[in-house]
């Protein structure tokens, strides 16, 4: 499908593909408006649902992976317009029900809405010469797609007041030390590092992939106990399946498992 403000790409060697995003508003440095977010979520989706993707990397442009969200488009928003149309609320959402992977390739900036989005990918890896921030005070806003909760969340309580109260900037190496990504590369190392990393994910069982991925997640939502009885039903569970069964007696084999994603 042709989309306005993205596009959109399969690559990989092995049977399972890995579905590329690229974030297009060149002009406006990537700004998110409603009718990206629209097409970012109709391309998650597409990728989700399709049995020949493995995993899925949303990237932006070397300048910029969203430079926040588009202001001239809310400046002159009133309270009942953004609170009737569900504004943020609507479309912003779509990454929450992806249940593949999702690796975010950042470079330059990731601020305001960027950041919020950025963070809620599984996964970050950062070009060196990324930024990061939630700059909404400036503007005499706070952060509306999960900045003031998912931040403190992912870097503490400490390092996501100082950025969100003084609007500051950080680079990718500290980023990297708050654990806001994983890891940081050269920028022509960017894509590289993220399809590879994606390949590698969809070396693995699919099924597995999936349920890892909810039980991280829920480790941010639920009390420990809770979370712990979730992993351990799941560990359960696993040995119901194919892919547990060949995964152990191709380790014992000393050969690659065959996984059917079953």
């Amino acid at each position: 499908m042709t989309y306005e403000f993205i596009q959109t790409e399969v690559l990989g060697e092995g049977p399972l593909k890995t579905g590329v995003i690229r974030l297009h508003r060149p002009k406006q440095l990537n700004a998110l408006c409603d009718g990206l977010m629209d097409d970012l979520g109709h391309a998650l989706h597409a990728f989700d649902t399709d049995d020949g993707i493995g995993c899925i990397v949303l990237t932006g442009s070397e300048k910029a992976f969203a430079a926040g969200a588009d202001i001239a488009a809310m400046v002159d928003y009133t309270y009942m317009q953004v609170f009737m149309s569900g504004y943020i609320s609507r479309n912003w959402e779509a990454m929450a029900s992806v249940q593949k992977p999702v690796i975010g390739a950042v470079a330059g900036f990731a601020l305001g809405g960027g950041c919020e989005v950025a963070m809620m990918c599984d996964m970050l890896i950062a070009a060196d010469n990324a930024k990061f921030g939630q700059p909404e005070i400036k503007i005499g806003m706070i952060p509306g797609a999960g900045g003031t909760q998912r931040l403190p969340r992912t870097v503490g309580k400490a390092l996501a007041m100082d950025l969100a109260l003084t609007g500051r900037m950080i680079g990718a190496e500290e980023a990297l030390r708050a654990g806001l990504v994983s890891r940081v590369v050269a920028p022509e190392q960017l894509m590289p590092e993220a399809l590879a990393m994606a390949e590698q994910i969809n070396g693995m069982s699919q099924s597995v992939a999936r349920l890892m991925k909810q039980c991280v997640n829920e480790a941010f939502e639920s009390p420990l106990a809770s979370g712990l009885r979730l992993e351990r039903r799941v560990f359960h569970s696993l040995f119901g399946t194919h892919d547990q069964h060949e995964g152990m007696v191709a380790f014992l084999e000393k050969r690659k498992p065959e996984f059917k994603h079953r």
